[in-house]
């Protein structure tokens, strides 16, 4: 199902977008075939891109291509120098921040470790340093620069910029990042949450470019999801949509800090796959594992990235446990296949590095053999191209696709 445009004089801005989206989402494509595919007249098409390329936005590449029985069709693609925006992830443990091109292509990413302690104005000074850095090193004007993307965990306030109370920061209780950091960088600056994000720069730039529905898994420091349907994003009434780590998957499973028991979140994040391999090598079920080697010597090595680099190698003892981590996460991706009746599940997050095959593949076989509708089609599986980087280029995505994706609550707004 394509997006379709609008004839009607007032929402010019949006058939703009749905041009531009257009443009974004081919590599390379005509007058003609965006007034095909969107039910926009030639004549609206065609003044738009004239202003477009007026803009710098678009260019035309110089090549041709003869259409069947007709005259030569020029070809247009998104001038991925015209501007940039600035991605920055807050996650407990580390800061990311990227500088992307209008394709959404990363020119400059770094990371730093998030500040000790709980104030958030020094956060946030590390944060204003990091963004000032990775301008500097990218060596982009100011005035090119759309904005700054902001992803964090959730709850968010995201009609206020606050981050409300996240589980593992302590003491950051309605704290209004998305001001503090605006008034630090002097850059506007759009707030979401970190899977959204991710979400979005999938739908921008990575394996959900053209996908109308798909659910993404981001699986880091703390489990979250994503979802675009019908081509927009999805975050609900409160918008936070997308808490795919608290679904109980397991009913007598540990109690988690949001109330429930055996959530995804609690069964399969670093610090629960790592408890779980010491328990198992403690028990002496190691056999000849790598890992046992290492566990004897001393257990804080086999932290969760040897765990991932051992299963990633066949190790018998990383390989149960991540596969068992793999189950819970397809058991979760099923239910949303039931549900909401997705096209594409996109797994990411730098929480399966190294093992995105394993996952991949255990999610895949749920899929073909448990949704309802299985016999109908099968919903499609992907590790992101993005990798550890989904998050970043996703939070700089989000100014992308705020600034040029068509919005239909644009549309009700007017």
């Amino acid at each position: 199902m394509r997006q379709a445009g609008t004839n009607l004089p007032k929402v010019g801005r949006y058939n703009r977008a749905v041009v531009l989206d257009q443009i974004q989402l081919t590599d390379g494509i005509s007058r003609v075939e965006i007034a095909q595919r969107t039910g926009l007249t030639p004549q609206t098409v065609s003044g738009i891109v004239r202003r477009l390329l007026g803009e710098g936005i678009v260019r035309e590449d110089g090549a041709s291509r003869v259409a069947s029985g007709g005259k030569p069709r020029t070809t247009l693609r998104i001038n991925a120098d015209a501007g940039c925006a600035v991605g920055l992830v807050l996650d407990p443990v580390e800061l990311t921040c990227a500088v992307v091109d209008l394709l959404g292509r990363p020119l400059v990413v770094i990371r730093r470790p998030t500040p000790p302690g709980t104030d958030p104005s020094h956060v946030v000074s590390a944060m204003a340093e990091l963004v000032a850095d990775v301008l500097d090193e990218a060596k982009v004007p100011r005035e090119k620069v759309l904005g700054l993307g902001l992803a964090t965990p959730g709850p968010i306030d995201q009609e206020l910029g606050m981050i409300v109370a996240p589980p593992q920061l302590a003491h950051w209780t309605r704290v209004p990042l998305q001001s503090m950091l605006s008034e630090v960088t002097r850059l506007p600056v759009t707030l979401d949450n970190d899977a959204t994000a991710a979400a979005i720069g999938e739908r921008w730039s990575g394996v959900g470019k053209g996908v109308a529905n798909f659910a993404y898994f981001y699986l880091g420091t703390g489990i979250g999801g994503g979802l675009i349907l019908n081509h927009q994003v999805y975050r609900g009434g409160s918008f936070n949509a997308g808490e795919f780590g608290h679904s109980s998957v397991l009913p007598d499973g540990p109690e988690c800090y949001c109330g429930n028991r055996g959530c995804l979140e609690g069964l399969v994040n670093p610090s629960a796959i790592v408890s779980e391999t010491h328990r198992r090598l403690a028990a002496g079920t190691g056999g000849d594992s790598a890992l046992s080697h290492m566990f004897d010597r001393d257990p804080a090595s086999v932290d969760h990235a040897a765990i991932r680099f051992a299963a990633g190698a066949g190790d018998p003892v990383a390989t149960a446990v991540i596969d068992e981590a793999a189950g819970h996460v397809a058991s979760l991706a099923v239910s949303i296949a039931n549900f909401i009746d997705v096209d594409l599940i996109i797994l990411g997050g730098n929480g399966i590095h190294h093992v995105e095959s394993r996952y991949v593949g255990i999610v895949a076989e749920a899929l073909a053999g448990r949704p309802l509708a299985r016999h109908i089609r099968t919903v499609q599986v992907a590790a992101s191209p993005l990798g550890a980087d989904a998050a970043v280029v996703g939070s700089a995505a989000l100014v992308l696709h705020a600034t040029y994706s068509p919005q239909l609550s644009s549309l009700l707004s007017d």
